[in-house]
């Protein structure tokens, strides 16, 4: 099958499904039977043009487009597994739009070159962790928008279909910290497996990239935010600034240096 209309028909599964679970105004509950399997055959199809365009015959291409389907796709993953447990789905049409969103990116936008290293179980190891974080975080800063949302509209007579959709603001919030506390703990791992993987390469565990500070600052900014919560009790607006402030930090972290690298550059 030509990859071409396996990504039309990929970006046409991801669009038609975010139009069937499109907010209706009814609070989000539980998906029940194929509802909840809907979204894992455009997702099978994502996993596998992701594999095809990030290793290729020789090495590994890691480009901004790929980068990007990558993040996306981890964040329809990761949704997928939490809506089998927790009332999301006022949110499956925002997380499909996305993934075919980060797909279309990978598509338009193929990665030219081999990432040096990229051989090495370590290297791949250190990547896989970085984008499971950045999938996590891209969940947390979505709920972080939507309680911002849904604040601000608490006490209107009408509310908009997205916000009647979602579920209780309490709910919201305590998700929203849980996957914080996900992507913490791995992006804690990746910076630790990072600092190995350059003491091996350049010959010191920090050396001053862009990557670098913006990865550590997003960690020392999460880190603040749980200290917070546990010790101060911090939620509402203070908590979806930082969660926001840690997202923006971590995506300058690499997708960002991609962006100037790939596109304003034109360097791969």
């Amino acid at each position: 099958m030509p990859n071409t209309f396996l990504y039309l028909l990929t970006l046409a599964a991801y669009l038609g499904l975010a139009w069937h679970f499109r907010p209706v105004g009814q609070p989000g509950g539980r998906l029940l039977g194929v509802g909840r399997l809907l979204l894992f055959v455009p997702l099978l199809c994502h996993a596998y043009l992701l594999g095809q365009a990030v290793f290729p015959e020789a090495g590994m291409s890691l480009g901004l487009g790929s980068s990007l389907s990558a993040m996306a796709g981890l964040t329809a993953l990761f949704y997928g597994i939490a809506v089998w447990y927790y009332p999301l789905s006022g949110m499956q049409s925002m997380v499909l739009l996305f993934a075919a969103f980060g797909l279309l990116m990978q598509w338009i936008m193929p990665a030219t070159s081999v990432v040096p290293d990229s051989g090495r179980l370590l290297f791949r190891l250190h990547m896989l962790m970085a984008f499971m974080a950045y999938g996590l975080f891209t969940i947390a800063a979505l709920h972080a928008v939507l309680i911002a949302v849904a604040e601000k509209h608490l006490h209107k007579p009408a509310p908009s279909r997205i916000v009647a959709s979602l579920p209780p603001l309490l709910t919201l919030e305590n998700l929203l910290f849980r996957m914080v506390e996900g992507g913490f703990l791995i992006l804690s791992l990746t910076l630790f497996s990072g600092m190995f993987f350059s003491e091996s390469i350049y010959g010191h565990a920090f050396p001053m990239t862009h990557m670098t500070v913006f990865g550590i600052a997003s960690w020392l900014i999460y880190a603040a935010l749980l200290t917070g919560r546990k010790f101060y009790g911090w939620r509402g607006r203070t908590a979806i600034f930082w969660t926001l402030a840690g997202f923006i930090a971590l995506l300058l972290a690499y997708v960002g240096v991609k962006f100037v690298l790939q596109v304003i550059l034109h360097r791969a």
